[in-house]
């Protein structure tokens, strides 16, 4: 033990604490200043950064026996409060810098820093400055926060104003289509806003901490268990195993495709008889404390009899693989893709016929903050699990029976989530607090560690797709041939519905009457596949835009002008891959918009580059559907209270990208006759006590399906206020009159699924875009710079700009790691952010455009589609073919690392 005395914000505070402490928890657990955020834990993401004597400086792994006594300390809640912001925090808000919110906070203490050091910082100094120390952020890609900072210098320096910053509420009040700031802005730039991890430090006295036994092998069978050493030791509760589980000991992936060849019963919440992955949990240590709980589960002995391990889609589809699981054959579920005419003839006569073979690997969600989450058994005796889900009804479903608890006696919450990206739309740890609640009867709480992150939860599914297009000599496209072949680890949860999504998107956004194709989803031994954003797309459509390249260049085509050429038409009656017409034919008009940007582009690109490096420029075009297939559905209730305001319930569940404003603006301008001001819309989210079932938040869906819900919600309200003249009755008038105050509101999309040859109506709203990206390669490496993007999309109107262009960069972001960087293939090397090839800012480009088509959505709420899928639809696509238009180096197998592309040039 040691004592220390340290000066933080001004103020001295004596602690008492161990010599291995890090920093970062002293500042936490014994100070309060949860500002202090703990993401990597090793120093790679910059989120617990503070100032320490002057020096911007990360705590996570800095122990408490190398901080001197006196030291001083600068945090987040020494720069600005919720009450006096500082211009920094100001400047963070104006430009939507909080997305998640989660790295927030260091971004704040590290731009203090930079502009005490630099008052006037170029774009280049904040990006070199954001690099050298770390600071990482997986929303918002890095432009907004540039921005943020230049504006936060010009208000310290007195060139502009704190005013200027401020949103200013235009003349007819309206926000919808507006920069208003989203709700937990405030909380989010001042590191007031409690995630998991926060609320983890405020549990009840008697609370447990845990710690999970996991598997170090990818595939064998379970012998035994012995638990009796850990139990034995001082300060460990209980160690939960299988045997402790009164349900099933299963989570269900609720199948419902009548041809997969599963049950969906095929996910242990602890192991019992098999491990399926590395990383399976297999027991959980319930102890005082997480020093304690770690120790302990590394005294719990597991025997295991190694089974082969079946690590990617060809060797689990091998013909002497055995089935994982016993029973179901490694490949569970075939889908078929028949449009028009029968291919082969066409491809016989056709001018030109092109084959090729692409590979998208598995992706790491890689958010800031790792998985947490904690359970307790209320008052009325109902099990309440708190976790980052973006789906709570959903995985109520999916854990209660494994569980043993009956769906009304589980309550779900959602925290405050620091980025999910969509690996919370399965569940992770919900079951797994769930059962040690149950088990122990106490509270008990559970936050992984960023290796655990990467090696427990899901990744995106790696696809194996072979396309065959014809088309003739001047362009036509007359029809194509498609196998894909979907490796999604071993759990099928959502599997049949990610490997129909290749039938709906392969080709997607051309006239192409003619299809034939299969895909097949195969279980493996790797991580399991969830989703993640863009859920098929960035996996179906890139084989396929890499190869409108590889037409275009055959037939002496720009690759422009043969997309333009090709894209749906209403006059010509084109349909989607799926034979239904598209909502709207705006291709048309996004290729008119982005006709000049690409000339700036192959300009830029004719440019001579530095010595060593050529330039090229590429392009793409992305569609995604909003909503889950078919008639999707969601609810919302709205109640009117006493003071005229209004409280909004909803469950449409926040990964970061802006649940809150969603929420907010959808139904201040549904409610805009009652003339209500932003702050009388109240919000209750994303709690299955009190929320109606809004549906999981995936696919681009909530903007349009639980916006279509809250302005039901909204106007049944207003249709019962309605008097005969066409005005509103106060509350008062309302209980005079004895109607109810709470009105519910449903929408179903007019929507149909797909049949076994993948043909139907699958989505209401669609959204699109054209991706244009310019990169500089240099030669004697085959490294990749993207210097430049472009994007011209059409998401229908724009609720709030500021999150819509929020999204749109961060997947950019996420676009560029996944054509260059990121992959979860090696599960040792790629379980930290550095291995997995995490895009820090200078990866980044700065130079990003925005270009909006809004062409209004017959059924979108207020005329908006979704967003947050499109931008990571194909930017990597743009990217492979800005590559190959810059130095002749086609890489189709991803990432595009450096001697993948020297390998290529070579070649």
């Amino acid at each position: 033990m040691l004592k220390r005395t340290l000066k933080v914000n001004g103020v001295e505070k004596f602690i008492i604490c161990d010599n291995d402490d890090t920093l970062a928890s002293v500042l936490r657990e014994k100070l309060g200043l949860l500002s202090v955020k703990i993401g990597c834990g090793t120093g790679q993401c910059g989120s617990c950064s503070v100032i320490i004597d002057g020096k911007l400086k990360r705590t996570c792994a800095l122990k408490m026996k190398r901080v001197e006594d006196f030291t001083e300390i600068l945090t987040t809640e020494g720069i600005g409060t919720p009450t006096k912001l500082h211009p920094i925090q100001l400047a963070w808000i104006a430009h939507g810098g909080a997305q998640c919110g989660f790295c927030t906070p260091g971004f704040v203490v590290s731009t203090y820093a930079l502009l005490i050091a630099n008052p006037k910082p170029t774009r280049e100094d904040i990006r070199e400055w954001f690099q050298k120390h770390r600071n990482a952020c997986r929303c918002t890609g890095y432009k907004p926060l540039v921005d943020a900072v230049q504006d936060a210098a010009a208000v310290m320096r007195g060139d502009m104003s704190e005013d200027e910053l401020m949103f200013k509420m235009p003349e007819d009040q309206r926000i919808w289509g507006s920069k208003y700031p989203r709700p937990t802005a405030v909380a989010k730039v001042t590191g007031t806003l409690e995630y998991g991890a926060d609320l983890g430090l405020n549990m009840p006295e008697g609370s447990l901490k845990c710690a999970l036994v996991q598997a170090e092998v990818s595939h064998a069978n379970v012998i035994s268990i012995d638990t009796s050493e850990a139990e034995a030791m001082e300060g460990v509760e209980k160690v939960v195993t299988y045997k402790d589980i009164k349900g099933k000991n299963r989570i269900t992936g609720l199948i419902t495709f009548p041809t997969n060849k599963g049950d969906g019963w095929d996910r242990p919440i602890l192991a019992d008889e098999k491990i399926f992955q590395y990383g399976d949990a297999i027991a959980i240590v319930c102890a005082t404390s997480e020093k304690i709980a770690k120790a302990a589960a590394k005294k719990v002995k597991v025997e295991l009899e190694q089974l082969p391990e079946y690590m990617d889609a060809p060797s689990a589809m091998a013909e002497d693989a055995i089935e994982i699981h016993p029973g179901t054959p490694n490949v569970y579920f075939e889908q078929k893709i028949v449009k028009g005419e029968d291919t082969a003839p066409i491809m016989d006569k056709a001018d030109v016929v092109l084959e090729g073979s692409y590979y998208v690997q598995r992706q790491p969600h890689m958010p800031i903050e790792p998985d947490v989450g904690f359970a307790f058994i209320d008052d009325d005796g109902k099990l309440n699990i708190h976790s980052k889900s973006i789906g709570l009804h959903l995985h109520a479903a999916m854990i209660a029976p494994g569980l043993g608890v009956e769906l009304e006696n589980l309550i779900m919450v959602q925290n405050y989530a620091g980025g999910t990206f969509g690996y919370k739309f399965s569940p992770t740890m919900e079951a797994l607090v769930g059962a040690a609640c149950l088990a122990t009867g106490k509270p008990v709480f559970l936050n992984y560690t960023w290796e655990q992150q990467q090696q427990y939860t899901g990744k995106r599914s790696p696809f194996f797709t072979d396309i065959r297009l014809a088309a003739s000599k001047d362009g036509e496209l007359l029809g194509m041939e498609t196998d894909w072949i979907c490796d999604h680890g071993p759990y099928s949860e959502f599997g049949d519905l990610l490997t129909l999504r290749g039938a709906q998107f392969i080709g997607a956004g051309y006239k192409l009457e003619n299809i034939r194709g299969l895909g097949k989803t195969v279980c493996t031994n790797h991580a399991w596949g969830s989703a993640f954003r863009g859920y098929g797309a960035p996996e179906s459509e890139f084989g396929y835009e890499v190869m409108m390249d590889e037409l275009a260049e055959k037939i002496g085509m720009d690759p422009f002008d043969l997309r333009e050429k090709n894209v749906y038409r209403e006059s010509q009656g084109d349909t989607t891959p799926t034979g239904c017409k598209p909502e709207v034919y705006c291709l048309e008009d996004i290729f008119t918009a982005g006709r000049p940007k690409y000339e700036e582009m192959k300009k830029w690109a004719a440019e001579d580059a530095a010595e060593g490096f050529k330039r090229g420029v590429g392009i793409a075009v992305g569609i995604y559907g909003s909503g889950l297939d078919g008639p999707d559905t969601a609810e919302s209730a709205i109640e009117l209270n006493k003071d005229g305001s209004v409280t909004l319930f909803n469950c449409w569940h926040d990964h970061g990208q802006g649940a809150d404003i969603g929420c907010l603006g959808t139904a201040h301008e549904t409610l805009r006759p009652l003339g209500l001001k932003p702050e009388q819309i109240h919000l209750v989210m994303n709690d299955t006590r009190n929320c109606p079932n809004g549906g999981p938040a995936g696919g681009s869906r909530s903007q349009v399906v639980i916006g279509n819900a809250i302005i039901a919600a909204c106007r049944n309200l207003m249709d019962a206020m309605r008097k005969a003249d066409n005005s509103y009755m106060s509350y008062d008038e309302m209980v005079a009159a004895g109607k109810e105050l709470r009105y519910e509101g449903k929408w179903s999309a007019p929507a149909t699924d797909c049949d076994e040859n993948g043909q139907g109506s699958p989505f209401a709203c669609y959204m699109y875009g054209l991706f244009m990206s310019g990169v500089e390669v240099e030669i004697a490496t085959g490294k990749v710079q993207v210097e430049k993007m472009k994007l011209v999309a059409d998401i229908g109107k724009i609720n709030n700009k500021l999150a819509v262009d929020g999204q749109m960069y961060g997947g950019l972001a996420q676009g560029v790691g996944l054509a260059l960087t990121e992959d979860y293939e090696d599960i040792k090397k790629h379980s930290t952010m550095v291995g997995a090839g995490f895009p820090y800012i200078k990866q980044i480009p700065d130079d990003i455009e925005l270009v909006y088509v809004e062409t209004e959505r017959p059924d979108g709420p207020h005329g908006a589609s979704g967003v947050g899928e499109l931008p990571l639809t194909t930017p990597h696509a743009s990217v492979i073919n800005a590559i190959y238009n810059a130095c002749g180096a086609r890489v189709t197998h991803l990432p595009a690392r450096p001697e993948k592309v020297l390998a290529a040039m070579k070649g």
